[in-house]
Parts: structure tokens; sequence; C-alpha cells
């Protein structure tokens, strides 16, 4: 069952590419998934084990990489059960939303740098995706 999730979200295994740590392109690679709607709400992920073997790297880093999903509100952990995918995304308090939006975004463009790509461009994608989405 995860298998092909698996397969279907890292196709290909994660590499050092431009100093982007392997935990920061898993979560974001998990990220653009629920993004993108290839992981729905409530949609289980696969085992952090499966994860682990598949990409082949340390179980700690793609744990580090589902807390800080935990964390921002992006999945959930059942205990017994396994990490799903929130239903819904938790709403920031307006006092900080505005700084949060600026760290994503830099974020998004100091990975885009990393990997050579034209900050401008991936905008430009990230509106075109968005504008699909809706």
């Amino acid at each position: 069952m995860y298998a092909d999730i698996t397969k279907e979200l890292f196709p290909q295994k994660l590499e050092m590419q431009g100093g982007v740590p392997l935990r920061v392109q898993l979560r974001e690679g998990l990220l653009a998934a629920i993004g993108d709607g290839r992981l729905k709400p409530g949609a289980q992920l696969p085992t952090m084990r499966e994860l682990s073997a598949h990409l082949a790297i340390d179980l700690n880093t793609v744990q580090r990489a589902y807390a800080e999903l935990e964390r921002i509100g992006a999945i959930e952990t059942r205990r017994a059960r396994g990490s799903f995918v929130c239903d819904a995304a938790p709403k920031p308090d307006p006092s900080v939303l505005r700084e949060k939006i600026e760290v994503s975004a830099a974020g998004a463009i100091a990975a885009a740098r990393a990997q050579g790509l034209p900050p401008q461009d991936v905008a430009h994608a990230m509106l075109e995706l968005l504008q699909r989405s809706e």
C-alpha cells in the first residue's frame, strides 16, 4: 500500500544538492505533495521506516522531517496508527501571518537558488499551480 505512494512521491533517491539537507528535501517534497493534492487530507503517509529504507537515508532524518511537518500542522501522528495529512491547515495568528509568509517565501527562494533555479521562474510556476488548484 505505502510502497506505491512512496515511489510516486520520491521516484528517485534524495541527494545532497547544493547544500540542501536531506531532511529539508524530504519535508519540502511532502509539503509539495500535500499542496498539489497528491496527498489528500486524511491520507496516511508511508511509515518512517519504509520511507527511510526507500530513500536510503537515516531513520532519524525522516523522523525529524515528520516532526517538523507535525509542528507546522501539515501532518498529525496518531499513536499506533501512523502519520496522516491534516484535514485543514491551521489558521495562523494574524499578528505573525506576514512574518510566516516572508519566511516561507525566503525558504523557497533559497531552495531555488541552491538548486540553480531562477527564483522568478519558481514564483511564476507557483502562481500557475495555485491557479490550477483553485
